[in-house]
């Protein structure tokens, strides 16, 4: 493959237009607002980076929210060759400090939230030379840690007179692990050319849909899969960028989506929750949101409702994984599907949705078969693509890729005929009864539409006849009272007979993931010694 410069030339300089430099605005943790041209700052990084020693293939780690100082410093990491290595912050120290050592991380981007975090663990980081604060001298505070530097007087240092480097297009340039909630967690690289691709596909008019006539808030944190692509599909169409830092709550969201006239956003359904809300609470409206995409999780029904019934705002359900860069499918509405009305609409749009050009996809049986678009057959979901990985870093966890290049995601899904998919479950979470599967989503997204639930989980407990039933564990609003009777007479007649819960069980709080996701195995833990009624 012919040598090309890195996606990060490619962004930062549309970004710079004249017409498009309107890059990034954030609310970082020492200042209100700051408004950033990433060209010339990431330029200023790279070549501080290259003075300090950094070059081709050195993992460069940020561990920081969604600011405009971090983009500046992918960027700059990109553009000296190196690659970026983004730490997920709500993981425990103990993985943080294996993934570090793993990817073997020379450097470290870090807000100031997170240097006490840092200051933990980076003793135990063998290959970390330097630390970058991302702050001013000012607001620099006293640390033990060695080579500490504050981001703002180590760019200054810098005149940004910088060639990027030229680099083959398939040379790494990011670098994302999975969240490890079994095993190990998996390091995922990214390269150049993916990056771009990926951002290119996702901003098709059947994707996000997005345009330099956009406003754009990324509120799924740039450590989380890749920041689903936004922090480079943004700079590349010119869209401006409006980062949220470190406060993702309700009121916080609704801000900047008021003062900044956000028209677009991206966010898993808590946050969701917490801005519809914060909403409902208040009595204030989304006069200048027009679309939110929606994924991380299943998007129940009610938030998809909401949106769009009370505030004018389409709901994109999306699906993806670290894996993939991470955008996977889309639930935007076809043609066939464009006059849907009611609950029929409402029925497509709990799909994941078709996938963009570029990804295939298709379930298969347990012996690798090749299962219909029926709409109704479950099975294993196989994904491959430009945008895919092919292997884990270091070349464990081989076992999901095949010869074929598939990769297999460990979920379980169907596809209709006209290419939406539906999860219906993790491999590992499906609750097996009867030899038949019961689809724990489904039952969730359910019972979360009951008024009175703030979320559910449902899982499988074992059954002498059955093997599994399903328990389903529920987390109340303040101040409401139903019983099991109130919650399973509201799902009955909804799905299958014979998947309704046996038994509710009603809890303070479901445990979640670092990445927010229900937190299965501590579920099942919890409940391991649970008693069905009908056992």
């Amino acid at each position: 493959m012919a040598a090309a410069v890195p996606q990060a030339d490619r962004q930062c300089r549309e970004a710079a237009r004249p017409t498009r430099d309107r890059v990034a605005l954030d609310r970082g943790a020492d200042r209100a607002h700051h408004i950033c041209r990433i060209h010339h700052r990431a330029l200023k990084v790279a070549e501080r980076l290259e003075r300090d020693g950094y070059g081709l293939g050195d993992r460069i780690a940020t561990l920081a929210w969604n600011t405009a100082r971090h983009i500046e410093a992918w960027y700059g990491i990109m553009g000296v060759g190196a690659i970026y290595h983004t730490l997920n912050p709500r993981l425990f120290p103990e993985q943080i400090t294996w993934i570090m050592n793993n990817a073997g991380d020379k450097a470290i981007f870090v807000d100031l939230t997170f240097l006490p975090l840092l200051e933990k663990i980076a003793g135990a980081v063998k290959s970390l030379k330097q630390v970058i604060v991302l702050t001013d001298k000012a607001h620099l505070p006293e640390t033990a840690l060695p080579k500490v530097v504050a981001y703002e007087e180590w760019l200054a240092e810098a005149d940004g007179n910088f060639a990027w480097k030229t680099v083959d297009e398939n040379t790494a340039a990011g670098m994302c692990y999975t969240s490890g909630t079994t095993g190990d967690p998996k390091g995922v690289l990214y390269s150049h050319r993916s990056n771009v691709l990926h951002a290119m596909i996702e901003a098709m008019p059947d994707a996000m849909g997005l345009s330099s006539r956009d406003t754009i808030l990324p509120v799924v944190p740039m450590f989380h899969a890749n920041a689903w692509g936004l922090a480079q599909s943004a700079p590349m169409i010119g869209a401006k960028l409006v980062m949220p830092g470190c406060k993702m709550d309700g009121a916080s969201i609704y801000e900047l989506l008021d003062t900044e006239k956000v028209t677009f956003s991206a966010a898993v359904p808590t946050v969701g929750m917490m801005l519809l809300q914060h909403l409902e609470e208040t009595g204030k409206k989304l006069p200048y949101l027009q679309k939110v995409v929606i994924g991380g999780a299943s998007c129940p029904r009610a938030i998809t409702t909401k949106f769009q019934d009370d505030y004018d705002v389409q709901v994109v359900h999306a699906w993806g994984m670290t894996e993939m860069s991470p955008v996977g499918t889309l639930c935007t509405l076809k043609p066939d599907y464009a006059g849907l009305k009611g609950d029929a609409r409402l029925a497509v749009q709990q799909k994941q949705g078709f996938t963009p050009f570029g990804i295939e996809m298709k379930v298969t049986d347990d012996d690798d078969n090749e299962l219909p678009w029926d709409g109704k057959t479950f099975g294993r979901l196989k994904v491959r693509g430009p945008t895919v990985a092919r292997a884990y870093y270091g070349g464990i966890g081989s076992e999901q890729f095949d010869e074929q290049s598939w990769f297999d995601t460990g979920d379980i899904a169907h596809i209709d005929p006209g290419g939406y998919m539906q999860i219906t479950d993790r491999a590992k979470d499906v609750i097996k009864s009867g030899g038949e599967w019961i689809s724990t989503i489904e039952l969730e997204n359910l019972a979360v539409g009951h008024p009175d639930v703030a979320e559910a989980a449902a899982i499988g407990i074992p059954h002498s006849k059955w093997g599994e039933r399903p328990l389903l564990v529920i987390v109340l609003k303040p101040g409401r009272e139903p019983t099991k009777t109130h919650i399973l007479a509201f799902m009955d007649g909804k799905v299958a007979k014979w998947w309704m819960p046996d038994d509710v069980a009603f809890v303070g709080e479901i445990p979640h993931t670092a990445t927010g996701n229900i937190q299965k195995i501590t579920l099942r833990q919890q409940f391991r010694d649970y008693h069905l009624p009908t056992d």
